[in-house]
């Protein structure tokens, strides 16, 4: 008996290649890709490695995904059940079963004869879960292994657990003032741990087991640990729904799929749409800043933004306000070596002119240890930047939005002046660094091809605007 189980995570597409001989059952081979926006393409190119014909039974189980696939789909809790009396030949009693995945934590409460008996779940917030954990650890310019190496024994660098935009605030502004990236990783896989041990409040917490992507991250995992009494890992962590899912289809009928053509079924979409972009691109202008070239005895002053994504650098002759050179870059956590960066960058674009620098304005989320490090006393908010900016292109702009990479801001301007203002407080839905991370690792889009491809849509949906991790949820839907 050929069986296959397929398991439609959040981030990750996995399949288990099982055979059952007599009583025996082997598993021939495990399959985990990030589908990255297109897990249609995924699952046809992971089906299409086997002959169909000589395949006796396929189920599928996980999310939403895999209700638009022409096979038998079977319940994550089911799924856990069979993975968990396939692995557990001792017959050991567990208390609960949490999976741990890139979007959600589960913890799955088991009765006395090993059964699922209650299901407890994390609230939509993406604060906690492996996916965000992956979005803060490339924010820091660090691999996954690199941030566990980094994390491990460090002093953890608390960090908010309660949304994950206040938990990526808290990283970033800690990263911009210096705090060591090992101790704001440990931070996280604190926190991480404790959005597992909330749900495991009405929980005995020993004789446990963890499965899922996240059991990779191994501070996580200690920290746990020193919680919960008997924590179990199995080798088969990773897999585990996937494989719960091959061992029920060795037991049950399901559909036969003997061509790929066929193995998507139609749906209709639950979205309503906006009007398409392209359709309002006479309604914006863009203005840029006058360059000019360098030349010896200049006096010149320095502009340095240091944000929470990005740094950015400008020098400007006093004259004519002309830009003379400029550097873009990502800050990466260490605002201080960004800024350092964009020194040395403009320094090189002069090419040997020798300019006078009577002084540095600093503005941005890293502006004091910035200012700090250069010992400027031009330090700035950014308002009062906006401001200035705006009214030197236009004096009698009223209204200023400013979109940042962490958050969003509107400015009202009175007779020149900064009068009033606003920022998300909460929620990071349409700030930069969302629309980056969402763009990437949920449709594979890099950054500097957003705005192609936003252009070329003619159907854009209407996602939920409430939350980050609501929009997150519809993106994948």
């Amino acid at each position: 008996m050929h069986a296959l189980g397929l398991c439609t995570g959040a981030s990750t597409i996995t399949l288990v290649d099982a055979e059952k001989s007599g009583k025996a059952i082997e598993v021939n081979g495990i399959h985990s890709y990030a589908h990255e926006g297109n897990p249609k393409q995924v699952v046809k190119d992971l089906l299409g490695q086997f002959d169909l014909e000589k395949v006796n039974s396929i189920a599928v189980t996980g999310r939403r995904f895999k209700e638009f696939l022409n096979l038998t789909n079977i319940s994550e809790p089911l799924a856990v059940e069979y993975a968990l009396e396939h692995i557990n030949n001792n017959g050991k009693p567990y208390n609960a079963v949490i999976s741990a995945g890139g979007e959600t934590f589960i913890v799955y409460k088991l009765d006395d004869s090993g059964k699922i008996g209650k299901v407890f779940t994390g609230n939509k917030c993406a604060s906690g879960t492996g996916e965000f954990f992956l979005q803060q650890t490339r924010r820091m310019d660090v691999s996954l292994d690199e941030a566990i190496r980094y994390a491990q024994n460090e002093e953890p660098h608390y960090v908010s657990g309660r949304c994950s935009v206040f938990c990526k605030s808290d990283c970033t502004h800690a990263t911009n003032k210096g705090v060591p990236k090992g101790k704001v990783v440990a931070g996280l896989c604190q926190m991480m741990a404790s959005k597992v041990l909330e749900l495991l409040k009405d929980t005995l917490k020993e004789n446990i087991m963890i499965v899922g992507g996240v059991t990779r991250n191994k501070v996580m995992i200690e920290y746990l640990n020193c919680e919960i009494t008997n924590l179990t890992v199995p080798k088969e962590a990773t897999y585990f729904e996937a494989l719960g899912a091959a061992l029920w289809a060795i037991e049950n009928k399901t559909k036969p799929i003997d061509d790929l053509s066929r193995l998507f079924s139609k749906h209709t979409t639950q979205f309503d749409y906006h009007q398409p972009l392209h359709d309002f691109e006479d309604k914006v202008t863009f203005t840029q800043m006058k360059r000019g070239t360098a030349k010896d005895g200049d006096r010149c002053i320095l502009g340095l933004d240091v944000g929470s994504t990005t740094t950015k650098l400008v020098l400007l002759r006093e004259s004519d306000l002309k830009i003379l050179a400029s550097e873009y870059l990502r800050t990466n956590g260490d605002p201080v070596g960004a800024s350092r960066k964009c020194y040395k960058t403009v320094f090189n674009q002069l090419n040997g002119t020798k300019v006078i620098i009577r002084g540095l304005g600093v503005t941005g989320s890293g502006r004091k240890i910035a200012g700090l490090f250069a010992l400027s006393d031009g330090v700035i908010n950014e308002i009062i930047a906006h401001a200035t900016a705006a009214l030197h292109f236009d004096p009698g702009v009223d209204t200023i939005f400013e979109i940042g990479g962490q958050d969003a801001k509107y400015t009202y301007i009175t007779n020149g002046v900064a009068s009033d203002y606003a920022m998300n407080e909460a929620c990071s839905a349409g700030t930069g660094s969302f629309l980056e991370e969402s763009a990437k690792e949920t449709l594979g889009i890099e950054m500097e091809d957003i705005a192609d491809w936003a252009m070329k849509g003619n159907r854009p949906p209407n996602f939920n605007d409430q939350c980050a991790a609501f929009i997150s949820s519809d993106i994948k839907n």
